[in-house]
C-alpha cells in the first residue's frame, strides 16, 4: 500500500477523535476548512536561484489573483514553500516534507530534470501530483505529474529544424552536466545526423563552473556556424560573459538556446546577447490580450524593471490548470484530480494562447515561437507554429524511433 493510502486510512479512523485542517496524507483536508494549502518547491539559493526566482514569483501571483476571484471550490488557497537549493537531493526531501509533513494538496515545482527526477519517485509513492513548469529532454510520462512547459517536439526539434532552413550545417552542443542536456543532445545528434549536416563538437560544463576558456578554445577549433546551447543557470553567465570579453557576438558565432529566457538576459546583458536567438513558446512580446493582462500585473506587484518568461508563463499556467482539474473534478484529492485531468478537456486561456493538457501523457498542448534577443533586452518572435501536441518520446519522429534514443537516468 502506498504510504498516502494508508495515512488517508488512518485519518478516516482518527476523524471523530482529532480535528484538523490537514491530515498528514497527501491533499486530504477537512471539508470545514476554508482553505486548501498547495506547496512551493524552487531554488531560493544556490546556482538555479538566477532562473527559478521568477517562476516561484510568477506562481504567487496567480495564487493571488485566484483567490481575489473567490478561490477554488469556494476555499482560499495558502502556500507553504521550501528551497530546493539547486541540489536534487534537497527537492527530494522537501517534496517528501511538504506532502507527508505539511500534507499539501499540491506541489507546484522544480527547475532541472535532476531536481524532478529526484521528486518523481516521491510524488509517486505518496500518490501526490507535481506541476513542472519548465522545458526538458522528454523520454518521461508520470501519472503524477503535469508538464506545463515544452517536450522536446515543442522546442528542441523545430529549433533544430529552423536552423537547418537557415542554412546552419556545422553545430557545436553546450550544455551543463546533467540530464536535460545530455538528453537533447542525443536527439540533437540523431536529428542533425539524418538531414545529413555534421556536429562538430560536443562538451559539458559542470553546474558551478565558471571557467570556460578550454571550451572556448574548442569551440575556436572547430569554427561551427551554430552553437546549440544548453547551459543552465549561471553557467550562462559566465560563459557569454567570457566570450564577449573576446569579442565574440552573434555575428562571430551565433547559438541557439534552450535554458535563456528574459530573466537571464537581463542578468547577462542584452548588450552581450542581442542578435542571439532561443526557442520557448511563449515570451514577453507575444501578442496576446492575456498576456498584456499578465505583464502588467506581473509588473506591478514585482516591479517595472522585472521581466517575465516562459517558464514563469508555464508556471503562472500550471495554478490555473490545477484549478481547473480541482473544479472539474469538485475535489482536492489528488486521485480525484488525476482522473478529471486524464478525462480531457483541461483547457486555459494562457498568455501564451489556448492551452491544454492531454490526458494521456499529462503534457500540454502549446505553440512553438522561436526568438531574438533584441537591443532592449527583450525576444522578439522570428518564428512562430500553430499549437503542436505533445510528443515526449518523439514516437512520431522516425529518425528519433530509428536512434533508438533512451532516457538518462
Amino acid at each position: 500500500m502506498k504510504k498516502s493510502k494508508f495515512r488517508r486510512a488512518l485519518a478516516v479512523l482518527s476523524a471523530a477523535a482529532l480535528t484538523a485542517t490537514f491530515t498528514a496524507g497527501c491533499g486530504k483536508e477537512d471539508d470545514s476548512a476554508d482553505t486548501v494549502k498547495v506547496g512551493l518547491l524552487h531554488s531560493l539559493t544556490g546556482s538555479m536561484a538566477i532562473s527559478e526566482k521568477s517562476v516561484r514569483d510568477a506562481e504567487v501571483l496567480a495564487i493571488e489573483e485566484i483567490n481575489a476571484a473567490g478561490g477554488v471550490n469556494g476555499k482560499q488557497i495558502v502556500y507553504v514553500e521550501e528551497d530546493g537549493a539547486s541540489e536534487p537531493s534537497t527537492f527530494a526531501t522537501k517534496a517528501e516534507k511538504l506532502v507527508d509533513s505539511e500534507g499539501v494538496a499540491t506541489i507546484f515545482g522544480c527547475w532541472t530534470s535532476s531536481s524532478r527526477k529526484a521528486v518523481k519517485p516521491i510524488v509517486e509513492e505518496y500518490d501526490a501530483l507535481l506541476w513542472y513548469p519548465v522545458q526538458y529532454e522528454g523520454m518521461e510520462s508520470s501519472s503524477n505529474i503535469v508538464y506545463t512547459g515544452a517536450a522536446p517536439n515543442q522546442q528542441i526539434v523545430p529549433a533544430i529544424d529552423y536552423l537547418i532552413e537557415q542554412g546552419y550545417t556545422k553545430f557545436f552542443l553546450l550544455g551543463s552536466d546533467y540530464v536535460f542536456p545530455r538528453t537533447a543532445n542525443m536527439i540533437i545528434n540523431a536529428q542533425v545526423a539524418n538531414a545529413g549536416l555534421e556536429v562538430v563538437g560536443e562538451e559539458y560544463a559542470d553546474m558551478d563552473q565558471t571557467d570556460f576558456a578550454a571550451i572556448i578554445a574548442k569551440i575556436e577549433a572547430a569554427q561551427p556556424d551554430v552553437i546549440i546551447n544548453t547551459l543552465n543557470g549561471t553557467g550562462n553567465v559566465s560563459f557569454f560573459k567570457q566570450m564577449s570579453e573576446k569579442n565574440y557576438t552573434s555575428k562571430e558565432y551565433m547559438t541557439m538556446s534552450f535554458s535563456i529566457a528574459e530573466e537571464e538576459v537581463a542578468t547577462i546583458g542584452s548588450d552581450i546577447l542581442q542578435g542571439h536567438m532561443v526557442s520557448w513558446n511563449y515570451y514577453q512580446t507575444t501578442d496576446t490580450a492575456k498576456n498584456s493582462e499578465f505583464v502588467s500585473a506581473y509588473k506591478e506587484k514585482y516591479g517595472e524593471d522585472r521581466v517575465t518568461s516562459d517558464p514563469a508563463e508555464a508556471a503562472y499556467d500550471a495554478v490555473y490548470l490545477w484549478k481547473a482539474a480541482c473544479e472539474k473534478a469538485g475535489s482536492f484529492e489528488v486521485d480525484d484530480v488525476i482522473a478529471a485531468i486524464e478525462a480531457g478537456d483541461i483547457s486555459y486561456d494562457a498568455p501564451e494562447g489556448m492551452v491544454t493538457i492531454k490526458g494521456d501523457n499529462h503534457h500540454l498542448v502549446k505553440p512553438v515561437r522561436i526568438g531574438q534577443v533584441g537591443a532592449d533586452g527583450l525576444i522578439n518572435e522570428i518564428f512562430s507554429t500553430d499549437p503542436v501536441d505533445p510528443d515526449p518520446y518523439l514516437s512520431t519522429y522516425d529518425w528519433a524511433v530509428k536512434a533508438g534514443i533512451q532516457p538518462l537516468e
